[in-house]
């Protein structure tokens, strides 16, 4: 009799961020599913008209956004593994300490790290004219650059930070960084505070790629396909469909799958890249 194969990320724990919804809940129970115990953070959005919930969207979509993550954290242990929820603002500086001592608290110290989370909305330098889907904007301001820095590129950067801090403490050798991203930090007509921030966050996560390599710990950047998470119109789907640089409109699993691979030990030579999908 031979025993039984473990799951490739058996005994590592990750922390997730804007779990509760989308690719992040999708991500949540395909690390599960690979093995991982998973800490789910979230931050219910309050339909204030930069959340991402603008324009004509269903009403799961809204829900999904306001959930408390129960049924996420359900498939995770469905999965045979525990999960814990943790309800978090990334606008605080304080709160990437506070997600790490939750989650070692109930699960153990984190090894995987990803940063799915954004602060999204939508600015323009010329908010009168609509994009390519029919979309108007807002001006860009001081809150508009705010909000997105703060959730995307600040916050991403004190995990980052906070994971390292605590890897080296406790001299680990193995870790798993992934952020997610879209746009190659170049111009974001059209969204130009969402494509800087990511540019940003494309920055920190390639600096640690290269600064943590020695402890073991791989960071990569995941840029999905337009996905299907609940806003997909009608104008959307003919605008991808019409684009030679879109292939066609993920579900949130097919990004998930990626980003479980990377963070499981077939990807331990895969650091330092942003990763495409099409």
């Amino acid at each position: 009799m031979t025993d039984s194969i473990q799951p490739p990320l058996a005994g590592r724990v990750a922390l997730v961020t804007g779990a509760n919804h989308g690719i992040g809940a999708a991500t949540a129970v395909a690390l599960a599913r690979k093995g991982a115990d998973v800490a789910i953070t979230y931050f219910r959005t309050v339909g204030d008209g930069g959340d991402g919930a603008e324009g004509d969207v269903s009403d799961a979509y809204v829900e999904a956004r306001l959930s408390g993550g129960g049924a996420v954290a359900a498939e995770v242990e469905a999965a045979g593994r525990r999960a814990i929820l943790i309800e978090a603002d990334l606008t605080d500086v304080e709160t990437p300490g506070r997600l790490f001592d939750s989650a070692e608290t109930t699960l153990g110290p984190v090894s995987v790290l990803v940063h799915n989370a954004s602060g999204w909305q939508k600015d323009s330098f010329a908010p009168d004219s609509a994009d390519a889907v029919g979309r108007l904007g807002h001006p860009v301001t001081a809150a508009t650059i705010d909000r997105q820095y703060q959730v995307d590129a600040r916050a991403g950067a004190l995990l980052m930070q906070e994971f390292i801090t605590r890897h080296r403490a406790r001299g680990a050798e193995w870790g798993r960084i992934v952020t997610l991203t879209s746009g190659e930090g170049r111009a974001f007509p059209g969204e130009v505070s969402y494509g800087a921030a990511k540019g940003a966050l494309i920055s920190y996560t390639l600096s640690a790629a290269s600064e943590m390599a020695s402890d073991g710990v791989t960071a990569n950047v995941v840029y999905p396909p337009v996905t299907d998470t609940g806003w997909i119109t009608d104008e959307v789907r003919q605008f991808v469909a019409g684009d030679p640089d879109h292939h066609h409109v993920a579900a949130p699993s097919e990004v998930a799958d990626v980003i479980a691979w990377l963070c499981a030990d077939a990807g331990r030579v895969v650091t330092g890249n942003i990763i495409r999908l099409r």
